[in-house]
């Protein structure tokens, strides 16, 4: 019987499991965690805050089939993600840097000129990336520009990933831009919402079906080998399909070498205080070793006694020691990548899929689109949100 096997239990690989599912595919997904969601996956702590162990994720997306397919899965509550960075010992301001961030932290007259030029320019509800501002011919905007580069860009991405800003690919870069407006939403998609019980629990909704059997705590690399074309499931050619959403250099044996991941330490606190900062997550963009403080219960609103903080501090991957987080957007290792996807090549019934597998940050709606598109590929049929099938207990 022809198998479809998906390693990976976060947003890729469930999402693509279902949609098989519901086609009338029986899917095997395995993860090596106990855990289901990928670095998603959170839990309700005994304050009876829900807490992102792996770090904040917020959903947000302009992609109404993803919202509309993840909508069948958890009931959400609206949360609109807003972000401080501390510049100074007692100034935070909104980031992106904006126009609100711009008058906090320059002289009035000299602020309104700036403004007006970058409206002129670049104009009103627009975004900038901060390297084309330091080329400004206006020595005014490009001093404007340094202080910006400074003191919300530079040591925060040297933290961060371990490069300077000009070095990294413009998907990172362009990830925070300057924006001329006084939007001081992080971002500005169409659908912000978080889960209303978790990403954890959408995540087992997503997998709850009658033709997914789910294995946690099992090492896909224990039971699959690719050798000269030919996929072997515990020694036998693999009749069927590999979904594969893990690092695609342990997969291939490290054959061309370990590929560069940014890992992250996390130090956690429970505090006896209904409030520690004043948004969800403040950025350290001029200070201290970690890069951030999250704080969870901001993500809900729930009211509490307590409230449970997270210090990020970014640390570099090493294989087998920690996690690997986030793909470093650097051409060269863009290119080391590339040799493991014409590897992967070779395998007619492979497919890559996820951050790790396709060596590229990934938000969550952009993983559940590509998901999609990766069944409609393989299968040849159009998804239709109405081949869903709603969960009972949801």
């Amino acid at each position: 019987m022809e198998k479809i096997i998906i390693v990976g239990a976060g947003f890729s690989g469930a999402t693509i499991a279902r949609l098989f599912a519901e086609s009338g595919k029986d899917v095997i997904v395995v993860d090596r965690r106990d855990t289901i969601g990928g670095n998603a996956y959170d839990y309700v702590d005994k304050t009876g805050i829900i807490v992102q162990p792996y770090g904040p994720h917020i959903f947000h997306t302009h992609d109404k089939q993803v919202f509309d397919f993840l909508s069948n899965f958890t009931e959400w509550n609206k949360y609109e993600h807003r972000v401080k960075a501390k510049i100074r010992k007692d100034k935070f301001v909104p980031v992106p840097f904006n126009l609100t961030s711009l008058f906090a932290l320059f002289p009035k007259e000299k602020a309104e000129r700036i403004k007006n030029v970058l409206v002129e320019e670049i104009g009103l509800d627009k975004k900038v990336p901060i390297l084309q501002l330091k080329k400004h011919k206006s020595a005014e905007i490009r001093d404007f520009a340094d202080f910006v580069y400074k003191h919300i860009f530079y040591i925060y991405t040297m933290k961060q990933w371990g490069f300077k800003p000009e070095h990294l690919g413009e998907e990172v870069m362009n990830r925070v831009p300057v924006y001329v407006s006084y939007e001081d939403r992080y971002f500005v998609d169409e659908y912000q919402y978080m889960p209303k019980k978790g990403f954890a629990d959408l995540i087992a909704n997503i997998l709850r079906h009658p033709r997914i059997k789910l294995k946690l705590h099992t090492d896909a690399k224990k039971e699959i080998t690719l050798s000269d074309g030919v996929i072997y499931l515990s020694g036998k050619p693999l009749d069927g399909t590999l979904i594969y959403t893990g690092c695609v250099d342990e997969l291939f044996d490290y054959k061309f070498g370990v590929l560069p991941y940014r890992s992250l330490k996390f130090k956690f606190q429970t505090l006896k205080t209904p409030s520690f900062q004043e948004s969800a997550v403040v950025n350290y963009t001029t200070s201290h070793k970690y890069t951030r403080i999250t704080e969870f219960s901001k993500f809900t609103s729930q009211p509490q006694e307590n409230t449970v903080i997270v210090k990020e501090y970014p640390k570099k991957f090493k294989k087998g020691k920690n996690i690997p987080y986030y793909p470093i957007p650097i051409e060269k290792n863009r290119k080391h990548y590339l040799q493991y996807e014409e590897e992967a090549k070779k395998y007619k019934e492979l497919y890559l899929l996820g951050r790790l597998a396709k060596y590229k940050y990934i938000d969550m709606d952009d993983a559940v689109k590509a998901s999609i598109e990766l069944y409609e590929q393989i299968t040849g049929d159009d998804y239709d949100l109405s081949m869903i099938t709603k969960p009972e207990n949801n």
